[in-house]
């Protein structure tokens, strides 16, 4: 290697490490916390949940008084150690990352129900958590940890599991977590290290709910197919705003794919977890994102999730889902002490709501709407409402690097009222067909169906009938967003344009698969393959070959076709003149003039621009 190449090789270590080549320490991006707003003072009971340092149990995080959490390896190695101590525990791998490393989740159950099929039997409802879908937002790992010691071994909460039994997964995005460092998260107090917000090939698993891409997902959903939790909780940290709340929490709204569930959580779940939280000395509240991306004043979005989301899918998918969003900008202690409350409180109302819970599961998953929106949008038709806001002050002011408007908060503590603005209003909706045909080339998108639970039939001959399908004329890449470039999650989305829909006769061979939307998990099937619902596998790019032109038609052949295409039909004639006088770019193009002709005639690909999964209306 010459010294040159050993230089660069040198820089560009020293920047990936973001350490001074010089000093090996990174002078003015050692203090961050800084560049933070002021931090407010906190005590809490919850603080008592900590155990003392020479207890034989202590945590790794504990025995840094929550200021840091374990690798990969401490983790798995302490709960290891617990599990072979406390009956009460049993632990399995889910699956393997990218990278190799086993996906761990710790079963809880007094019964010693440690199958999914024992589970069950014992009748008892089910929890599922997990943390580290994005591996820098890791609290919940560290929380979990500590409950499960003090609902075995430690005997301070084993009433807990008296009712309900505990899935916990500890880390899901384990090769983000191995990608741990003290510059990964600069807007976020705590741990001193932390994990990185994608897996090993920089996808995020909080955006693959449907599309199924990633290892670590397709682990979860096996899990939530094969032990049927009756609640889910997905435990993250916020990026964003400052205010008083340290620990946000919610479902996908009342109005979304599972009205009974999302009331049910409204109603029931949020009233009782957060005076739990309360009586623990943290600030709860709803789900927080700002109307503006800055702070508060503009108002606040009630959002409704797609379900490439866990949020969103678990209301698509009727799985009762609580999304938890622990506040950035408070320290570590107080985030994590914060989530054990509201695991172990949740453990203990699932076991006195149980029944309430599955009665509304049970009237979501019996639903067969006639049709449903594929997506949410700011409602614009109800009347402007306000809320009681527990906020931060803040102040904006010319950034003079950026040259535009920054905000910054002073640390005061503000009760405000601004603006709730509700994502509810559907976009586009979309009646139900009675099922999906799917030609067999197409086996790929059918297995990722498959992955969810759905049930998919492959049809053993062929099969003559009246169908729907999509031409999508307008079709074309999506725009990237301000922060997004193309491409998305390593796929090429794909905005469909406004489809056209045309009844056909026509008939599928053997071995096309059909999917009934008469199944619990219908509506998240009709989300899936309906181009114009956001997730469909279509948006995501997974039918990129139907946008290609593979036959094509020379002049010297088009100009006399064309010639005798007029002198036959009159019909046609006219409509060339009209389009030939209306259209400036179309007259003075002779490409455009012959393709016009080119695409009327039997030469032309009937399948180019064809969405090959074919609807069968309710009628037949």
């Amino acid at each position: 290697m010459s010294p040159r190449a050993k230089l660069s090789l040198f820089v560009l270590l020293a920047q990936l490490s973001a350490v001074s080549p010089a000093s090996g320490k990174p002078d003015i991006y050692s203090d961050t916390d800084s560049l933070l707003p002021p931090v407010q003072n906190w005590s809490g009971a919850s603080e008592s949940l900590m155990v003392e340092t020479d207890d034989p149990w202590i945590t790794p995080a504990e025995r840094t008084q929550l200021s840091a959490t374990p690798d990969y390896k401490e983790t798995i190695d302490w709960l290891r150690g617990l599990v072979a101590v406390a009956p009460e525990l049993e632990m399995v791998t889910i699956g393997k990352s990218l990278q190799g490393r086993d996906i761990w989740m710790v079963i809880a159950s007094a019964d010693r129900a440690f199958s999914a099929q024992a589970m069950k039997k014992s009748g008892k409802p089910l929890l599922l958590a997990h943390s580290g879908i994005h591996a820098g937002e890791i609290d919940g790992k560290d929380a979990g940890m500590m409950l499960l010691r003090d609902m075995t071994v430690a005997d301070r909460r084993r009433e807990l599991l008296a009712e309900s039994s505990f899935l916990f997964i500890p880390i899901l995005n384990v090769d983000g977590h191995e990608r741990k460092s003290a510059f990964n998260r600069i807007n976020q107090r705590g741990p001193v290290e932390m994990g990185w917000r994608t897996n090993a090939r920089n996808q995020n698993l909080n955006r693959d709910f449907t599309k199924l891409d990633t290892e670590g997902v397709r682990a979860l959903i096996g899990v939530f197919r094969q032990w049927e939790p009756d609640l889910y909780l997905d435990l993250h940290v916020t990026d964003g705003a400052d205010y008083q709340y340290d620990i946000t929490f919610g479902g996908n709204g009342r109005n979304g794919w599972s009205p009974a569930i999302g009331n049910w959580i409204e109603d029931i779940y949020r009233p009782a977890i957060g005076q739990a939280l309360s009586e623990n000395g943290h600030e709860p509240g709803g789900l927080i994102f700002a109307a503006n991306g800055m702070d508060m004043k503009d108002g606040l979005l009630t959002w409704s999730g797609n379900p490439r989301f866990s949020n969103g899918y678990g209301d698509a998918a009727h799985l009762p889902t609580i999304l938890v969003e622990n506040h950035s900008l408070k320290p570590y202690k107080r985030r994590v002490l914060g989530t054990y409350v509201l695991l172990a409180e949740t453990l203990e109302l699932l076991g006195r709501e149980a029944d309430s819970l599955r009665k509304a599961t049970q009237t979501d998953q019996q639903r067969r709407p006639k049709s449903i929106p594929l997506a949410f949008e700011r409602d614009q038709t109800s009347p402007a409402q306000t809320v009681s806001f527990k906020g931060i002050a803040s102040e904006r002011f010319q950034g003079p690097v950026s040259g535009a408007e920054v905000v910054r908060w002073t640390g005061q503590a503000v009760t405000e009222t601004i603006p709730e603005i509700f994502i509810t209003q559907p976009t586009i909706m979309v009646e139900l067909p009675a099922a999906y045909l799917v030609p067999s080339a197409w086996k790929d998108i059918v297995d990722r169906i498959a992955m969810h639970g759905i049930r998919v039939d492959e049809i053993k001959q062929p099969l003559s009938t009246t169908a729907e399908v999509y031409r999508l004329p307008d079709a074309s890449i999506a725009k990237p967003s301000q922060w997004t470039p193309n491409p998305f999650e390593g796929h090429i989305r794909i905005d469909p344009g406004i489809p056209v829909k045309q009844v056909v006769e026509t008939t599928f061979p053997a071995g096309s698969y059909l999917i009934s939307t008469d199944q619990s998990l219908g509506e998240l099937v009709v989300l899936m393959l309906e181009p114009q619902a956001p997730d469909s596998f279509l948006q995501w790019g997974f039918f990129l070959e139907i946008f290609s032109r593979t036959e094509y038609a020379e002049a010297y052949v088009l100009e006399p076709l064309a010639q005798r295409m007029l002198d036959s039909d009159a019909e046609l004639k006219s409509r060339f003149e009209q389009k030939l006088a209306s259209d400036e770019g179309f007259a003075a193009s002779q490409q455009q003039r012959l393709m016009w002709f080119y695409e009327q005639t039997p030469f032309y690909d009937e399948q180019y621009l064809l969405y090959p999964v074919a609807r069968i209306p309710r009628s037949n």
